[in-house]
């Protein structure tokens, strides 16, 4: 019994011995494997983080980017970059058409700062969205405020110039024109707005139709498609109505007054169609018109405004037809 409790005795030792040995190895090795990236005992290279970031905006990975620009931002909060790195998280939301979340993005950097760099382009950004949303009360709404905060005289006639150009794409030329004219003398000739103002005060030639003469004339069958240009409509539609017209006089001058009824019925439903038909060509046909003008305008005149973020200042491009 004695030897036998001092083999067991003798095993535990060893036991303890042999634990003893492997514990500090497997912590050694535990330690020296892979960390996360959200590790918080790994340390990250800001300029390092930065450029891998861009580097997925600049593969057009925007979701990825947006999660290694937050990163960027929480742990290194205090580098000079941190209002880039919310501007492209801004960009990155709007190129991936994430478009509530690009101008959420944008509008924490116009609540942030006041005045900055960045904080001004997220105003513009902003309103680009809303115009490409076709939401042009807000962009305005959008572009009034940037006005009302900035003592900048510069951002103030970007603004108007914006501005003009948002009432140029709904038709307003009187709204259009009164912005164009709180430009300031020194910025004119960079917006150019003589030649602007020459090639707006065309929009008297669009041709229009009037939709009130258009369904007048539509008491003849197709005359009103006739008025908006639309001949082959018009040829339809005076076949149809006059063979239904002829069709129901025929039934009831043969005593089928049933069936004359029937095709008077069917014929005042393609009668209403033909007048209502008229009226919507001619609303159509001044829409196609003026949008023609607007692309005409823009293409002839319109400076383009884009953010040059290498050089840290607004790009000024022309492009004119002749």
């Amino acid at each position: 019994m004695q030897i036998r409790n001092t083999c067991l005795v003798y095993r535990l030792f060893t036991f303890v011995i042999i634990c003893s040995f492997f514990i500090p190895f497997s912590q050694s090795f535990a330690d020296s494997g892979p960390k996360s990236a959200s590790d918080p005992s790994l340390t990250l290279n800001p300029d390092k983080q930065f450029d891998y970031a861009q580097e997925l905006f600049s593969a057009k990975d925007y979701l990825t980017a947006v999660n290694e620009y937050k990163r960027f931002i929480y742990f290194f909060p205090k580098d000079e970059r941190v209002e880039l790195a919310m501007f492209q998280i801004g960009q990155s939301f709007f190129l991936g058409r994430q478009f509530d979340e690009a101008v959420k993005s944008f509008k924490k950097l116009t609540d942030r700062n006041f005045e900055t760099e960045y904080s001004i382009k997220s105003y513009f950004k902003i309103s680009e969205i809303y115009i490409a949303l076709k939401a042009f009360d807000l962009a305005l709404i959008n572009l009034n405020n940037l006005i009302m905060i900035t003592k900048d005289e510069n951002i103030r006639d970007e603004a108007y110039y914006r501005i003009g150009w948002i009432y140029i794409e709904t038709a307003s030329w009187d709204n259009a024109r009164h912005y164009f004219e709180k430009i300031s003398t020194k910025n004119r000739n960079k917006f150019r707005l003589e030649r602007l103002a020459d090639e707006l005060d065309k929009e008297t030639l669009i041709p229009q139709k009037d939709p009130k003469l258009a369904g007048f004339l539509s008491i003849i069958p197709g005359g009103g498609y006739l008025y908006c240009e639309r001949y082959q409509d018009a040829l339809i539609a005076f076949l149809l109505n006059g063979g239904l017209i002829l069709a129901a006089y025929e039934s009831f001058d043969k005593g089928h007054g049933a069936l004359g009824g029937l095709i008077t019925f069917v014929g005042f439903g393609f009668y209403a169609g033909n007048i209502y038909g008229a009226v919507t060509s001619a609303h159509k046909f001044n829409r196609k018109e003026t949008g023609q003008f607007i692309d005409k305008l823009k293409k002839n005149t319109r400076v383009n405004l884009s953010a040059d973020l290498e050089n840290k200042s607004v790009c000024l491009s022309f492009r004119f037809s002749f």
